[in-house]
């Protein structure tokens, strides 16, 4: 079975309605949600449709919009279906079995929790199947990735569309043939964690993931902007390999190896703040990762995780092609303390520069430069005591694009790296180049780590620059 794919579309009025159902691409489905429409008009929504269409008019009660008797509503559902509507979606707790009796073939039953998942999940699941509808839609809303599986088990259970709501929840809705779901839903966030159609299709190939495709992604707590869905999909696509990247915004590690474990995941970018726990929770790794103390990439094999550090050499490459002279004797101040810090250490160390490490609290500073026999340094670093200054931290990423980690310098160096990347230059970048250093940002890292996660994940380089334009398409439309 592959899962189909529904465009959720709204409007305020009929011709707002009708215009965003025609400019509708992509999908092999279209959802009319009426309510919230001043004008209706069942016929017009119906009339030219160019692909089947699922007519809804939810309630207030049930999350929508409708606010008028429910005897209203159910005149307008019979008339959709009176008009041909292939399918017409009605709440489970609400009075419409004389619908279904009717239409069994054409209804959808439907519930919605905007709160959690609730414990006797599947029981209702029987309770709505025992309706007569031809299908069950069952949407939750986990607050960790792994409370979305017991999804699946209900998916098998007949036909049903499932939906985890809201960022954990995002998972089920790109690899919903995987969850067994008859459906997903992309939109412009006409629930909490759609997706727009185009970018489901687009960045994350969802029309060709397959029961056996692998899955590959990234888990980290804000992964929800990552660039590295858009680059390693690319790079699949590219390679015709019949894998996906998605992202995993877990709510610990834990949740991340529960949930990959059920959905046979077969490798992953680790990222802020799990790369200590991935080196701790594989069953090997190559010797660099052990001296790093943290992995960000994690491969399948069999049941068990072998785990790498692809951070060393993606920092260093970009930084070896720009920097000026020698990185021997150079002294190098690195912010941060985390799994980040430690491979930027590694790398510098190697090149045999002088590496002091900068943390705001001390004791953590002192803890990665005395693993790997730097210096632990002040905060914030000492104006006049560095030549390269590299920020690891998460200030100035996608989220956090204008925050800095040493605001107003000063910038007495020859050279700044920040690993941080987003679509516009960080205040660290900016500042420091206006103070006459040289800069660089995490965007050729990021490039070159993943370049590396692919080969080690699939035995075979990515094609040249095809991650690279990937991202710089991404940004450039973000921007």
């Amino acid at each position: 079975m592959h899962s189909l794919l529904c465009e959720t579309v709204t409007g305020r009025t009929m011709a707002e309605l009708v215009a965003a159902r025609d400019a509708a691409r992509g999908a092999d489905m279209v959802e009319l949600r009426l309510d919230g429409v001043r004008d209706l008009d069942i016929a017009t929504a119906l009339a030219g449709r160019r692909v089947p269409a699922i007519v809804t008019c939810r309630p207030t009660w049930e999350g929508g919009r409708f606010d008028a008797p429910e005897e209203r509503r159910r005149g307008l559902l019979r008339q959709a279906l009176d008009l041909g509507a292939e399918y017409v979606d009605v709440e489970w707790r609400a009075d419409f079995d004389d619908l279904i009796r009717d239409h069994p073939d054409r209804m959808v039953v439907s519930a919605h929790d905007f709160a959690g998942v609730p414990p006797d999940l599947a029981e209702q699941a029987r309770a709505m199947r025992q309706t007569g509808a031809a299908v069950i839609k069952v949407a939750v809303t986990p607050s960790k990735l792994s409370e979305t599986l017991p999804l699946i088990d209900i998916a098998r259970g007949g036909r049903a569309v499932v939906v985890g709501m809201g960022d954990h929840g995002v998972p089920s809705r790109l690899l919903a043939t995987r969850f067994g779901s008859e459906w997903s839903y992309g939109g412009n966030a006409a629930a909490p964690g759609q997706i727009p159609v185009r970018r489901m299709v687009d960045e994350f190939r969802f029309q060709a993931i397959g029961t056996t495709t692998a899955i590959y992604g990234v888990v980290g707590n804000n992964v929800m902007h990552s660039l590295s869905p858009v680059m390693h999909n690319a790079a699949f696509a590219a390679a015709g390999i019949d894998a996906v990247y998605v992202p995993f915004p877990a709510a610990d590690f834990e949740d991340f190896l529960t949930f990959a474990s059920a959905l046979g995941v077969s490798g992953a970018s680790v990222t802020i703040p799990f790369k200590v726990d991935a080196l701790t929770a594989a069953a090997d790794a190559d010797p660099l990762t052990e001296t790093v103390g943290a992995a960000n990439t994690l491969r399948r094999e069999g049941v068990r995780w072998k785990a790498t550090n692809t951070d060393v050499d993606g920092f260093l490459r970009p930084l070896d092609e720009v920097y000026p002279g020698s990185l021997a004797g150079a002294r190098a101040a690195v912010i941060g303390a985390g799994g980040a810090a430690r491979a930027v250490v590694v790398a510098l160390m190697s090149r045999g520069a002088r590496v002091t490490v900068h943390a705001r609290r001390l004791e953590q500073s002192k803890e990665i430069a005395g693993v790997f026999g730097a210096q632990a340094g002040p905060w914030p670093p000492t104006p006049g005591t560095w030549d390269l200054l590299v920020n690891t931290t998460p200030l100035g990423g996608p989220t956090g694009r204008d925050a800095s980690p040493l605001p107003g310098g000063p910038f007495d160096g020859r050279f700044v790296y920040d690993v941080t990347y987003g679509d516009h230059e960080s205040p660290l970048v900016r500042e420091a180049r206006e103070g006459g250093c040289i800069t660089l940002d995490g965007l050729p890292m990021l490039v070159a780590q993943a370049e590396r996660q692919f080969e080690w994940w699939t035995g075979q380089r990515p094609g040249d620059g095809v991650m690279r334009a990937a991202a710089a398409h991404k940004m450039g439309a973000v921007a």
